[in-house]
């Protein structure tokens, strides 16, 4: 009689364990799940080729994660644009794809011929010769994909926008361009976005305003609390007390020569680093 009683309360016991364990278990598993990475995207002078020349731009744009990140973020992610040079990637690759124009009828292939451009463009390792001397404007390069590519137009290396890219990075792709081969100047680009020369975060804040994306110039330090923190989707900001440059898309414009086989100063779009050591990342809000 006392074993069946001992032996009851035992399996009242377990049971009761049971059901405690099960909603312990089910308490736990309710978590918000991680939004989906949306860029991919390899290093600016890959020479890598793209798809076939189409005619009509991509008009769709991808979209940010709204998820809020905790007290770290990584350093490398899928949905990030990357920025430092893969191992098994050359600073002096050229690219060899297509490149298009954009028009009011939608992009067109880029070629020496065409009506809308006077300079001719070198890519893929052929040679063109080019003129500057006609004062029209720069043309609106373009390349399949979401990674931006340097292209030689009238002896400057000009970065070609990824057709993927939302309209406000091509934009601000196309306004760093306008001051590509400027002299470096100390100060330049402070005191008006429109300078003679710029030096390093004078030339980041004249991209970030092609973009409208900044209103008045900022210097290098500011530029550490600007935006959001960490690495960009499609563009980061790398800075600290004495220096600024920003990747975009693959590319990196800088003033500085550090790691760039051409070895020229001023605001040019160089290789991407093998290193950011030493810079705090930042980006803009929801790019």
């Amino acid at each position: 009689m006392r074993l069946r009683s001992i032996c009851a309360i035992s399996t009242m016991i377990l049971l009761a364990g049971g059901f405690g364990a099960a909603a312990d278990a089910k308490s736990k598993s309710a978590g918000g799940t991680v939004a989906p990475a949306s860029v991919g995207g390899t290093t600016g002078l890959t020479g890598t080729t793209g798809s076939s020349g189409t005619t009509g731009s991509t008009s769709g744009t991808t979209g940010s994660t709204s998820g809020t990140t905790g007290a770290t973020e990584p350093e490398l992610d899928a949905g990030l644009a990357p920025i430092t040079l893969a191992k098994d990637q050359s600073p002096t690759a050229v690219y060899g794809g297509p490149v298009f124009i954009e028009t009011a009828a939608g992009l067109v292939p880029y070629s020496s011929s065409t009506p809308s451009a006077a300079a001719n463009v070198v890519a893929g390792g052929t040679t063109a010769t080019a003129s500057s001397s006609t004062g029209t404007s720069l043309p609106q390069l373009v390349v399949p994909g979401s990674t931006a590519e340097q292209v030689e137009v009238d002896g400057l290396g000009l970065a070609a926008a990824p057709e993927n890219a939302p309209a406000v990075v091509q934009e601000v792709i196309w306004a760093a361009n306008k001051i590509i081969g400027r002299p470096y100047v100390y100060g330049g680009g402070h005191k008006s976005f429109k300078s003679y020369g710029y030096d390093c975060s004078g030339t980041v804040s004249y991209a970030l305003h092609g973009g409208k994306l900044l209103k008045a110039p900022l210097d290098s330090s500011q530029f550490e609390s600007w935006g959001s923190r960490g690495q960009g989707q499609w563009m980061t900001i790398l800075t600290n007390a004495g220096h600024a440059y920003i990747d975009v898309a693959g590319l990196r414009l800088d003033t500085s020569t550090e790691n760039d086989p051409s070895n020229l100063e001023g605001p040019r779009w160089r290789p991407l680093r093998p290193t950011n050591a030493g810079f705090v990342k930042r980006h803009p809000v929801d790019f």
